[in-house]
């Protein structure tokens, strides 16, 4: 009898809090320890050159900030645009990126227990390697992102050149 209360209490305190963002009709989590803050989405500067994705940068309190969209680099279309959408701001290591999304609607915990992999219907419209697994809540379904994944080593690199850019110039 000890023993299931210990299990019940350390089940009941191994909770994941994530953002939960919308990109068409789907509900995807991001672990609220990634995400530095959440925006309206400003004016976007283009780079010229940049992997179709990649909108371009924002300033951010005077430093440069990547934004890809999030939804192009999944290969699914997004909405436009509109009074909706965000911008989430994640943390990757010591960089930081922009991440466009059709809207954030919530912040919730989710137990470890009612996180599995993801079905292959599910990993068939994104790919499996960007999907940390599945989080079930009563009926709904988060599609959980693995942030680290969503972008290439490379890519962090690209970002790092930009935030060691420095600030936008007048």
């Amino acid at each position: 009898m000890d023993e299931l209360r210990i299990k019940e209490s350390s089940s009941s305190e191994e909770l994941l809090q994530l953002v939960i963002c919308q990109l068409t009709s789907e509900e995807f989590g991001i672990e609220i320890s990634r995400v530095k803050e959440i925006i309206r989405v400003p004016e976007i500067t283009k780079i010229p050159q940049l992997l179709s994705y990649v909108e371009g940068v924002i300033n951010l309190r005077g430093s440069l900030v990547p934004v890809i969209d999030l939804a192009e680099r999944f290969g699914i279309t997004r909405n436009l645009t509109d009074e909706d959408s965000r911008i989430v701001v994640v943390e990757l290591d010591d960089l930081t990126a922009g991440m466009i999304v059709d809207s954030v609607s919530e912040v919730l915990s989710i137990s470890n227990d009612d996180i599995d992999k993801a079905p292959d219907i599910i990993t068939k419209g994104v790919s499996e390697r960007y999907i940390q697994g599945v989080g079930k809540i009563n009926e709904r379904l988060l599609i959980l992102l693995d942030i680290e994944r969503i972008f290439t080593d490379e890519q962090k690199e690209m970002i790092s050149d930009f935030e060691n850019a420095g600030a936008i110039p007048a």
